[in-house]
């Protein structure tokens, strides 16, 4: 039995990565902090592993990865994928509070993360498995009014390549997959604020199954950087 914990699972990529793992048979532990929404989310599938808890907190990190490990024996991925936009403003109109709540899930939240998954898979037999980092479009080029959400987004990147190469002792393979404009809640919001010309969007579904080909390649190969977008978005070139 294949085993996945995926965090921020309460919505968004979360939710549809978390379908498309259990739909495949697999054993997916979902981390939020709103265990209402966790539950709601997996539907009450058999195979859901609810975890409710914090990414921020070293405590609710470490506890939710034992449980799981405990309860299904193993954890083959994880995909490291809460994350959090914070308000849009320029630098100078940001608060600092505000860049630390967005610093605090999106690099502190998924270097715990990826802490507490590669010290459980240096120790299960056999050893080894697979850290999926949830990047972004803003890890190469960033949106206006961003500087938070993109500053952490280049930092996954370190993440991931750091992650790969102390990893390969181990069999600890690690990618990254970047998304642009996924419809979830929060490009709802976006999408909002610019009624008359809004972006182009892709299914979300179309995330959980990416998440899913790189999770279930063996661990010989890796997509080490996998960029998702909706196909008219102004990204390559000039759009």
């Amino acid at each position: 039995m294949k085993t996945v914990l995926i965090t921020g699972a309460s919505a968004g990529i979360g939710a549809a990565c978390a379908r498309a793992f259990l739909t495949a048979g697999w054993q997916v532990g979902l981390m939020a902090r709103r265990a209402e929404a966790l539950r709601t989310a997996a539907d009450g599938h058999p195979k859901a592993v609810i975890l409710p808890g914090d990414v921020t907190s070293p405590e609710d990190v470490e506890r939710c990865f034992a449980v799981f490990a405990a309860q299904v024996g193993r954890l083959d991925v994880l995909f490291n994928n809460a994350g959090s936009f914070g308000r849009a403003a320029m630098i100078d109109e940001l608060g600092y509070d505000e860049w630390r709540q967005v610093v605090e899930v999106n690099l502190h939240g998924m270097f715990l993360c990826a802490q507490a998954a590669f010290g459980q898979m240096r120790r299960q037999v056999p050893m080894g498995g697979r850290i999926i980092n949830n990047g972004s479009i803003s890890a190469h080029v960033p949106r206006m009014g961003s500087v938070a959400y993109t500053t952490t987004k280049h930092a996954i990147t370190g993440l991931t390549r750091t992650l790969s190469l102390d990893g390969r002792a181990y069999d600890i393979a690690c990618g990254q997959i970047d998304i642009g404009n996924a419809r979830t809640e929060l490009l709802e919001g976006i999408i909002a604020t610019n009624p008359d010309s809004p972006p182009p969007t892709m299914d979300v579904a179309h995330v959980g199954r990416a998440v899913l080909h790189m999770a279930d390649l063996p661990i010989e190969a890796n997509v080490q950087f996998m960029t998702l977008m909706a196909t008219k978005m102004p990204f390559i070139g000039r759009g």
